[in-house]
């Protein structure tokens, strides 16, 4: 029987919620929170049932008959309920055709550069990467044989001056992690169609954005024609600190692919932690992201006219350099200005060593003296977290590039949470007095 609450113009924030009323991943006639999938093997009736669920796996090209019923599970590693009905959601949440999700953010990375890449590409990446990410790209590519060049992509141009034969992928964070400059996710797109008319489809160009840092409230990269998005589940999905994940979403004939990678090289999102992204973490982001963005907001503009502070990094600011583009491709689903909830600044000193000396003596009494505000990487949390990138999180780039590439040594990254604002701002008031 077709299902015609479906096809009603129900919201997306709604969508989110309740999620497909009805799904052929699992039986939810009765209930009404999903039930947790607690078995990493599944009984078969018949050894020719157990082949007919091997002949089937990414193997979805085409098989109307197999999408027309249940799908046979065999093993959590190729599937399981609660992993498709989350990824069917996140598929929808980003306005993608799939999802395939992963163990960690990292996973989710790895899963998308390795189904498009292969021995002798090249990778062209922002030179302003997540610390983790760098590292996969200068100590593991190099490897096999696939290099990753690096440029400031805030200016189109300079990616087309690198294109070569080899390239296979333009990869990026928007925001970047951790300054939030932005990249223009439309003006690439554009650049790299053009490059594609003179390849042949086998050398596709891909654009690729770990769209972590914003969420898929805040940004779609996808309908501005980008090929890949991945998350990391961990961060703004999550909101609660509890599971760690990560997601590829992309158009449907990368969903074959991406399962195969995640069936041999491993990194399958546990059943135990898609359920509370599933059940918490993804219904609850708009409200949260709502939220916090308020909180966002009151604190940089209270940062910002702190004449202790050298400059506050955020996109909901008219002081924002890039303060238009932000308002461009950062909206929420309704249409809204949506500049998420991370800020990034820097504490005055007459050199860097200075502001990087100060920059430490502020985390360190907010890590003993704050109630409101944790010393801990991540980001996204209920909980409002402060950190210090240069030699934290980013401590893979070398000091002399991430300097070069305008990553201050003295910046600090809060990832604000939902408690109240003005708390937070007189906790960071006690530690901008205690300089």
């Amino acid at each position: 029987m077709k299902n015609k609450k479906n096809k009603l113009p129900y919201s997306l924030e709604t969508g989110l919620i309740h999620g497909k009323s009805l799904t052929k991943k699992w039986d939810f006639s009765h209930h009404v929170v999903p039930p947790i999938s607690s078995s990493c093997t599944f009984r078969l009736e018949s050894t020719r049932r157990g082949a007919l669920g091997f002949a089937e796996f990414a193997h979805h090209t085409g098989q109307q008959a197999v999408k027309s019923r249940a799908p046979i599970y065999i093993y959590d590693r190729l599937g399981e309920p609660n992993k498709e009905v989350l990824e069917e959601n996140l598929a929808a949440a980003e306005k993608g055709d799939i999802a395939v999700t992963f163990s960690t953010g990292m996973a989710a990375v790895a899963a998308a550069l390795g189904a498009v890449t292969g021995v002798g590409d090249e990778i062209i990446a922002h030179n302003i990467l997540y610390g983790c990410t760098y590292s996969l790209l200068t100590n593991w590519y190099p490897r096999y044989q696939i290099s990753t060049k690096f440029v400031d992509m805030k200016d189109p141009r300079n990616i087309k001056k690198l294109i070569t034969s080899h390239t296979r992928v333009i990869y990026f964070e928007t925001p970047v992690n951790p300054t939030l400059e932005l990249i223009d996710i439309a003006a690439v797109v554009r650049m790299v169609k053009e490059a594609n008319k003179k390849r042949p489809k086998t050398r596709k160009i891909y654009v690729v954005i770990d769209n972590t840092f914003a969420s898929p409230y805040c940004q779609r990269p996808l309908e501005f024609g980008v090929d890949f998005v991945i998350a990391s589940l961990t961060k703004n999905i999550c909101g609660f600190g509890t599971d760690m994940g990560g997601v590829v979403i992309g158009p449907n004939w990368s969903y074959d692919i991406l399962l195969l990678y995640r069936k041999d090289f491993g990194g399958a999102l546990a059943a135990k932690s898609a359920w509370p992204l599933l059940v918490y973490g993804l219904p609850s982001l708009s409200v949260r992201m709502r939220q916090q963005m308020i909180s966002a907001h009151a604190i940089s503009t209270f940062l910002q006219s702190d004449p202790r502070v050298k400059f506050v990094s955020y996109p909901g600011l008219k002081s924002f350099p890039q303060y238009e583009l932000a308002q461009k491709q950062m909206r929420d689903y309704d249409g809204k200005f949506a500049p998420g909830s991370i800020l990034y600044f820097t504490l005055k000193g007459k050199t860097p060593q200075i502001q990087h000396k100060r920059g430490a003596k502020f985390i360190n009494y907010v890590a003993k003296n704050a109630y409101s505000i944790t010393l801990a990487v991540s980001l996204g949390h209920i909980r409002t977290l402060i950190e210090h990138p240069s030699s934290m999180t980013h401590s893979a780039i070398p000091l002399v590039e991430q300097m070069n590439s305008g990553l201050d040594p003295g910046g600090i990254r809060l990832s604000i949470g939902l408690e109240k604002p003005a708390d937070i701002i007189r906790d960071l008031a006690k530690a901008l007095d205690n300089l």
